[in-house]
């Protein structure tokens, strides 16, 4: 039994220099849907062709070409990041909260690639 439950999605965060562009780019090139632009969090995210999965663009200066985070999604992150983090899961700094969008928290695989989790915040009012 796995130490924490994930939800049926998943996001592949990537760095970019123009949101707007590549979410224009991604539309053209491969018919992905724009689910928002959020400009005061340098994020924007794309629906794709696959259930449950969707595409994160994260705007950088200098972007990290073939750095994509991917990004589960979960019900409670607290509980799942204490969960993590008994088992010696290792995270990088606290988590991060976007009041009514969206909690993350970035941890490591024992390689060291960088995943994250997040909970949709959303739907509380």
């Amino acid at each position: 039994m796995p130490i924490v439950s994930l939800d049926n999605t998943i996001t592949f965060a990537i760095s970019v220099r123009d949101r707007h562009g590549s979410a224009k780019w991604y539309k053209d090139m491969l018919g992905f849907e724009l689910i928002h632009h959020v400009d005061e969090a340098g994020w924007s995210e794309m629906m794709t062709k696959t259930d449950g999965v969707t595409l994160g663009l994260g705007e950088h200066t200098e972007p990290v070409p073939g750095n994509a985070v991917p990004v589960f999604g979960v019900g409670n992150i607290a509980t799942a990041r204490k969960d993590l983090e008994t088992a010696g899961v290792k995270f990088d700094g606290e988590t991060i909260v976007v009041e009514g969008m969206v909690s993350t928290a970035t941890f490591y695989d024992p390689d060291g690639n960088a995943l994250m989790l997040a909970q949709d915040l959303t739907g509380e009012g």
